[in-house]
């Protein structure tokens, strides 16, 4: 067995794929783990350690086969807030307006419902949408990659990740590591401060583009609230700048608007938005959906990739495809 450091001192890239090479190998009893990781959340990760922990949990990971355009689009979570699933909405309407989602992702650790507790209520078979992932994502363009799936090293991470309840690296790393190697992401994160760290660790492994966003109130999701930081990340380099809702021609609103709750509360709330409902939520999912959109190139315009997002709900194509989506993966 590996012994990890008790101080937690600062890693460089290498030194951070070696230690989280020892801990995804089981080479580090539960209780080091658990202190490493609330260490590491205390002092906060640098750039190199999520780029080396992210590299790690690449190595192990068991791919799946995508087009090459596909994005994922997710929150590392952790933010507290609980709101509804917007990363999850904003996955069937870009899917909706024609760009492959690989979506990528977990159950519930820190909050009340994560998208595969939310989409099972709504009638999707998790573990079947896992078998037929590659099948759906290239007839319908959309998948769920259920991450222990898919990264079988995290099994025995997980309840010591439960059992903490909190954000820690693992929330970093997840959404660097997906399984289809999408080269195009928009990620959101619970800490506005740390959005230039996340970037250029994002940089340091390299993407065609990707956005880093967080809500000044510190929600991992472009919020309507305020303002939010974002790192536009391009091949290795990234640039910082501010975005708000007028970006995309929405109005503004409070974070209570979208405050969600346990798995049938969330579901209630995604089956009405796809039916059409005009709430701040719609305007949510707009926002992020333009994001997404900016970054899987359909549009350079915030305005234009919101309008898109409207069609795609209002014209049923996002509610059709969850439709297919449940039928596919039975």
């Amino acid at each position: 067995m590996k012994h990890l450091p008790l101080a937690v001192p600062h890693m460089n890239e290498a030194e951070a794929e070696e230690v989280f090479g020892w801990i995804l190998d089981g080479e580090a009893s539960d209780e080091e783990i658990a202190r490493f990781l609330l260490a590491m959340t205390e002092r906060s990760e640098t750039a190199d350690e999520i780029a080396g922990a992210a590299r790690a949990l690449r190595a192990r990971y068991i791919p799946v086969s995508g087009p090459d355009n596909a994005i994922d689009v997710c929150g590392t979570g952790g933010d507290g807030h609980h709101t509804l699933n917007v990363s999850t909405a904003v996955g069937l309407v870009v899917a909706a307006c024609g760009v492959p989602v690989a979506r990528h992702g977990n159950r519930a650790i820190s909050s009340l419902s994560g998208v595969a507790d939310t989409l099972e209520v709504l009638g999707l078979d998790m573990a079947a949408a896992g078998r037929t992932a590659e099948k759906t994502l290239a007839e319908i363009g959309i998948c769920f990659l259920f991450a222990p799936n898919h990264h079988p090293a995290m099994v025995r991470i997980q309840p010591i990740r439960k059992q903490l309840g909190r954000r820690t690296i693992f929330n970093l790393m997840g959404p660097l590591s997906n399984p289809v190697g999408v080269k195009r992401q928009l990620i959101g994160i619970a800490r506005p401060g740390y959005v230039s760290i996340y970037g250029e660790a994002a940089a340091r492994l390299g993407t065609e583009r990707t956005f880093i966003v967080s809500g000044d109130e510190g929600l991992d999701e472009l919020s309507l609230a305020g303002g939010n930081e974002l790192a536009d990340v391009t091949g290795n380099e990234f640039a910082m700048k501010r975005v708000d809702a007028a970006l995309a021609g929405l109005d503004h609103a409070p974070l209570e608007a979208i405050r969600g709750g346990d798995p049938a509360h969330n579901a209630k709330a995604l089956a009405a938005l796809l039916d059409g409902d005009h709430s701040a939520y719609r305007e949510t999912v707009q926002f992020n959906a333009a994001a997404a959109l900016v970054v899987a190139g359909r549009t350079e315009d915030w305005s234009e990739g919101a309008a898109m997002a409207a069609e795609a709900l209002d014209s049923g194509g996002a509610k059709t495809l969850l439709a297919r989506w449940i039928e596919m993966a039975k």
